[in-house]
């Protein structure tokens, strides 16, 4: 049976699946990007990355003019591809809890587009059971196709380095689906890594949850050593200077996005909410703007004072506000101070003001992410800079 296409993406505009479908049809293969975000696909086609990634927009641009990546809406667009990807969002509720039903509704909805003989990739991080829903799912709407979940591992900003560098996890039920998962993958990394479903599962949430416990880590002891009126910064220089034990203390920084907080407290559910590591580390990271801005309204007179943030995006260089801590920061201000003002290079976001506006008009600048424009600044200003991006140390 001949395909159209190599791969459709469901979701495929999106931050996971765009550079991913950019990676294969920079090695050849022919791509479809399904989404139902019309004004990302209209970017897409004309060319135009809907967000910041680093090396995509050329990539994009010579994709789209050979004909190998396309985005649309049609649902043809499955139906005609060997290999049909999914990379939708998997969120939590308002009260932490997974909504595991997210990736099987998706293809309940899609499943007629679907045809036997396909290859189903699951790539969106799943509450652990999902992926043997999804395959009970198809098999019941008599559908004979191999199915196989393999995580992504991305971090935002150097995905196209990354999906060619990384190792792969490679997960599937039968022998076919794993090497059709493996010929697959391979094409983009040469480490393939495999696993059992459930097994593979797991290690997606662990890889989130550990990175959000390590930060956690780092956090409280940050305000161990503020505290102390000691600079954590000069201590963590110190205890990782040629001492490998200690190489990936983490710096103090807000620890957020779409992705950790919301992985850790699915592992946590999926062990009846029996995981305090993971709740505690919820209370530092979530807990960090407040634990500042309590530091600042001692040692300073906010209430007659403008503040200024320097930067909204959840990480440095990126555009992509999706839980960021920055927005925590300034509501925490909000009842502290005369005045908030808040900048960012990149986020798209109509409340913000230029950052000659903030540095001229603000009393105070802290920096909420660490753009590395702002390292450059020259002010009379107090800069309050938790990340050391200045240089200047992090008491606070």
């Amino acid at each position: 049976m001949g395909y159209e296409r190599d791969i459709a993406i469901i979701g495929g505009c999106g931050h996971v699946g765009l550079p991913l479908g950019l990676a294969f049809a920079d090695v050849g293969l022919r791509v479809g990007l399904f989404d139902h975000n019309a004004a990302a696909v209209e970017a897409v086609n004309a060319g135009k990355m809907p967000f910041m990634e680093d090396g995509a927009d050329s990539i994009l641009g010579a994709m789209v003019s050979i004909g190998r990546l396309e985005a649309g809406m049609d649902r043809s667009m499955l139906t005609e591809a060997e290999h049909v990807i999914v990379v939708i969002g998997t969120p939590v509720d308002d009260h932490l809890h997974p909504e595991p039903d997210t990736v099987p509704n998706a293809l309940v909805d899609l499943v007629s587009s679907l045809r036997s003989g396909q290859h189903i990739v699951l790539r969106s991080t799943v509450f652990p059971g999902v992926t043997r829903q999804v395959e009970r799912l198809l098999a019941a709407a008599g559908l004979g196709v191999d199915v196989s979940f393999c995580p992504e591992r991305i971090a935002e900003g150097r995905a196209m380095t990354e999906l060619r560098t990384l190792p792969q996890i490679v997960a599937s039920r039968t022998p076919e689906g794993r090497r059709r998962a493996t010929a697959l993958f391979a094409k983009l990394t040469d480490t393939i890594v495999d696993l059992d479903i459930e097994e593979a599962e797991l290690a997606k949430l662990f890889t989130n949850t550990w990175r959000y416990v390590k930060f956690a880590t780092a956090n409280q002891l940050y305000m161990i050593a503020n505290d102390l009126n000691l600079d954590y910064e000069r201590i963590r220089a110190a205890v990782r200077h040629d001492y490998p034990r200690a190489a990936d203390l983490p710096g103090a920084g807000f620890a957020a996005g779409p992705c950790l907080l919301k992985d850790t407290m699915q592992l946590a559910a999926l062990h009846n909410n029996n995981f305090s590591l993971g709740h505690a580390s919820m209370v530092i990271n979530e807990g960090f703007p407040r634990y500042l801005a309590g530091r600042l309204e001692r040692r300073f007179d906010l209430e007659s004072m403008t503040v200024g943030i320097l930067g909204m995006a959840f990480k440095a260089e990126s555009d992509d506000a999706r839980s960021s801590l920055s927005y925590q920061l300034k509501r925490e201000m909000r009842y502290r101070a005369a005045r908030v003002l808040c900048t960012d290079p990149y986020v798209a976001d109509d409340t913000l003001s230029p950052l000659d506006e903030v540095v001229d008009q603000s009393d105070l600048l802290i920096v909420g992410a660490p753009h590395r424009r702002y390292a450059s600044i020259v002010t009379s200003t107090p800069v309050v800079d938790v990340w050391n991006l200045r240089g200047d140390g992090v008491r606070v």
